[in-house]
């Protein structure tokens, strides 16, 4: 059983990682590209490359992707490399598909839809490459290194080299396309951290309670949840207070409150918004009181 789940895992991350890589090349080949937009990360110099010398921008990403990987081969290690080895290949290998599908073509000129699709693409297939285990390799494999040599903080130096390569874009781009090029790149993280959230939501409630008895034995008997009870303290009187803590659908939220307060309408309830991402157990979204 757990070798079935496993291969079925496996499949269902590699068929990930495919179309991930395919919608990403053709948000840049029907989007980015024709609009003339600006992007960061190995795209964006591949991009950068293409426009300054006219040269293949698929081409280009293919070597640079590959001399990364190299790279964090000799310095990350060989499982490292292993789990960057298919977007380094698959995306310029996809990009050159769509370039050579579309041969020019455009689906639309506006530069806002341009902005705003592939933002969407871009963001929507980093998540699910990401989601799926691998890493998108490139520009990703600098920082890396860069944090095992000199212990330098990789969201600084990822940041870091975002900036330099809009900027020696932009030296090359109309003001227009640099503005939009901003937008896209905000659009498609935020896009992406979205992806990274995408689950199974639920809500997670702490009761407190002098009757915490009563309350859990309701929940259990007609909400038909499990409840866990945490001992606590209080902090002023030090006096022992127990606190449960139960995970409900979001539908249930009503239902459990109206439950709760009919036994104790002095109860304290804190309520947070919980996402089961791919079965890794729960990440907190938002909390509330």
């Amino acid at each position: 059983m757990k070798s079935t789940r496993r291969w079925q895992q496996l499949l269902l991350n590699s068929l990930a990682i495919i179309l991930g890589n395919a919608l990403y090349s053709l948000a840049v080949a029907l989007f980015l590209e024709p609009a003339g937009l600006i992007t960061g990360g190995a795209t964006g110099i591949a991009l950068a490359f293409g426009r300054l010398t006219g040269l293949s921008v698929s081409g280009f990403l293919f070597l640079f992707n590959m001399s990364m990987l190299v790279w964090g081969w000799a310095v990350l290690g060989k499982k490292f490399a292993l789990n960057t080895l298919a977007s380094s290949v698959l995306s310029p290998a996809f990009l050159e598909l769509f370039e050579r599908l579309l041969d020019g073509r455009v689906l639309t000129e506006d530069i806002f839809l341009c902005t705003i699709f592939s933002g969407l693409g871009i963001g929507v297939a980093l998540g699910m490459v990401i989601r799926a285990g691998a890493s998108t390799g490139g520009m990703d494999i600098p920082p890396l290194v860069l944090q095992k040599w000199f212990r330098w903080p990789v969201s600084i130096t990822m940041m870091l080299f975002d900036i330099a390569i809009l900027l020696v874009q932009a030296a090359f781009s109309q003001p227009e396309q640099v503005l939009y090029g901003i937008v896209l790149v905000i659009t498609h993280t935020i896009v992406m951290d979205k992806m990274l959230m995408l689950g199974d939501s639920r809500t997670e409630v702490k009761i407190i309670s002098t009757r915490s008895d009563e309350i859990r034995a309701a929940i259990l008997a007609e909400i038909d949840r499990g409840v866990t009870v945490l001992h606590g303290e209080g902090g002023y009187t030090g006096e022992p207070s127990e606190v449960l803590l139960s995970v409900i659908s979001n539908r249930e939220l009503p239902r459990l409150e109206k439950l709760v307060h009919s036994i104790d309408p002095a109860c304290f309830l804190i309520v947070s918004r919980v996402t089961e991402v791919s079965g890794r157990g729960f990440s907190m979204e938002k909390e509330y009181q």
